[in-house]
């Protein structure tokens, strides 16, 4: 599994309509046969840095999720809302192994 964490600093005015277009994202790309996770992480000691934690189940996912219309748009919308580029690093995911990823933490 591929795990994708993206840094975003967000200008303060604009972390409500960031948050709004990146959940409306995350949920979106949950739908995705290659997503396995997309956490919208906040920092508490400063609310305009945010982590998108993305967990993908094939090399490719990433790619085919960057082509989506509602990541597109997500893309265009937040652009201008950031207080500098975002950066991603990636990541094999260790442990836990792959099926914890994709099980609800409540039938754990």
């Amino acid at each position: 599994m591929l795990v994708v964490q993206v840094h975003v600093h967000v200008k303060p005015e604009s972390v409500a309509e960031f948050l709004r277009a990146t959940l409306e994202n995350a949920r979106a790309s949950l739908t995705e046969p290659g997503v396995a996770r997309f956490d919208v992480l906040q920092a508490q000691s400063d609310p305009t840095q945010f982590v998108l934690l993305e967990a993908y189940k094939t090399s490719e996912a990433p790619l085919a999720h960057k082509e989506t219309a509602h990541y597109r748009s997500w893309r265009d919308t937040v652009a201008d809302m950031m207080a500098e580029p975002r950066r991603s690093e990636r990541y094999e995911t260790l442990y836990p192994e792959e099926p914890r990823w994709q099980t609800p933490p409540s039938a754990l």
